[in-house]
């Protein structure tokens, strides 16, 4: 039966990866950073509209990214024992109603909800992604998808020179509620691309007795205590205060009974054993928690400040934000077809780190050119680092585990967002003003130098390669 799929999919999918395949794996991973870009433009209109400061607007990003980091890795790890069929198409459905319930928000809190339900439904696209390269992969017996893993990267990236732009047209001709009625149209051709393209259950992972066994002892008890610990967590980084230090006490507590949990599982959600002897693995997930801190506090601080503090426009403020995402098209392309992961990590953290060192000579007297400078320098981590880490994980993570390892490396970069966004509130107050500007750059530079010294004390990536790394090492 699955054999008849594949050649069902093309003559030419016998031979290679079925491209047709592409469409709605690009459209599903890139949902969730489109909506991520077009808030950044969005914020501050939201704020003007409602009445709100920045450090309330802001859990319109963090409800996202807390959404996402509990449901991606459980998506994920479903779509490795059901296939991504099913979820993929009931995940961006939710993306439509939650633009449907953002469009017709009356308050913020409504409007918060609205991103909570979009962070859900974006949830599926990346490890369905995934998890489709692997398969084809194993189809294929063609274990070395760079060039579509590029083609993930750069499709990430165009989105986000999108985002901006779009969010600024759209602000300009609709108001804010067009940035969530957006959503309703996207959703419709990702399920529809969905519908005519993704393989049936016979594309899953997992082969069909194996996968009944897994789906019976389902570890529900260890999700549950997942989200738990991500919960408190993030709840607490959105707002750190000494008097939610029972956050913390929660997050220990779940760590510990989650711990306990999956390594007395017979089918763990998370597999603690494997996932604790993989060293190269863990390291990649603690880059991507600092890499993303560094990314989100730019894009979200740095274009809050441009509106307040140096007084453009949405649309002129997602305009510069533009040369940054299309130097990182160029630089995903050009490093994408050479192999090797260190050099691109070093390169991503000695760009973030200068990136950091301009944003603090900005202050509300410089020229434009000076704020497409910065945009400019931070292109350089932007592309690299997107690439290398995704490329780290196809080739670090368990084979039967591609979606939910995947899924897990958002979460961490989510985490990031989460401090990032935080970081973001707390240096700006009630108004993104040039001081809160550096402040947060300060705090950047700080991620920066831990990244750079996460990735040179780090043997294993010495013997890294995108193409032929097998998976549990780098």
């Amino acid at each position: 039966m699955t054999d008849q799929k594949a050649e069902g999919r093309g003559g030419a999918a016998a031979e290679g990866f079925d491209r047709r395949l592409l469409p709605p794996m690009m459209l599903g991973s890139v949902l969730n950073p489109i909506n991520s870009t077009i808030i950044a433009v969005t914020l501050v209109p939201i704020g003007a509209a409602l009445g709100a400061p920045p450090a309330q607007t802001a859990w319109l990003v963090s409800a996202l990214y807390l959404a996402t980091a509990l449901g991606q890795p459980v998506l994920g790890r479903l779509i490795d024992i059901f296939g991504p069929r099913r979820l993929f198409l009931v995940s961006t459905g939710l993306v439509g109603v939650a633009g449907v319930v953002g469009t017709l928000a009356p308050n913020l809190a409504v409007l918060i909800a609205s991103r909570v339900l979009l962070g859900f439904g974006t949830c599926a696209g990346y490890p369905a992604a995934m998890a489709l390269l692997r398969s084809e992969a194993r189809r294929t017996g063609q274990d070395s998808p760079a060039g579509v893993l590029t083609a993930l990267a750069v499709a990430n990236q165009t989105i986000a020179v999108i985002g901006p732009l779009l969010g600024g047209l759209l602000i300009g001709l609709g108001g804010w509620r067009a940035t969530f009625a957006l959503n309703v149209p996207l959703a419709v051709v990702a399920v529809v691309l969905g519908l005519l393209r993704l393989p049936g259950e016979g594309g899953s992972t997992a082969r069909s007795p194996e996968r009944g066994r897994i789906a019976a002892g389902l570890d529900l008890p260890g999700m549950a205590l997942f989200a738990a610990v991500l919960l408190s967590l993030l709840l607490f980084l959105m707002n750190p205060h000494l008097r939610d230090w029972y956050l913390l006490v929660i997050a220990v507590a779940a760590s510990a009974a989650f711990a306990v949990r999956e390594l007395r599982a017979a089918t763990p959600f998370i597999d603690l054993r494997v996932l604790g002897g993989n060293a190269p693995l863990l390291a990649t997930y603690g880059r991507a928690l600092v890499a993303y801190v560094v990314a989100y506090s730019f894009l979200y601080g740095f274009t809050q400040w441009t509106e307040e503090g140096f007084g453009l426009s949405p649309f002129r403020a997602g305009l510069v934000q533009i040369p940054m995402f299309l130097v990182a098209i160029g630089v995903s392309i050009v490093s994408g077809r050479r192999k090797g992961v260190r050099g691109k990590l070093l390169g991503g953290a000695l760009g973030q780190m200068a990136g950091c060192a301009v944003m603090l000579t900005i202050t509300e007297d410089s020229s434009v050119w000076a704020l497409v400078l910065v945009a400019l320098v931070f292109g350089l981590p932007q592309g690299l680092n997107n690439l290398a880490l995704q490329n780290s994980v196809y080739f670090q993570a368990d084979p039967e585990r591609t979606a939910s390892s995947a899924g897990l490396l958002r979460t961490f970069a989510y985490v990031g967002s989460m401090v990032a966004s935080s970081t973001a509130a707390a240096s700006f107050g009630q108004r993104a003003d040039t001081g809160g500007m550096h402040h947060l750059a300060w705090i950047m530079l700080g991620a920066g130098v831990l990244y750079l010294l996460l990735t040179l004390f780090d043997r294993a990536l010495g013997r890294a390669t995108d193409g032929d790394a097998p998976a549990g090492t780098a």
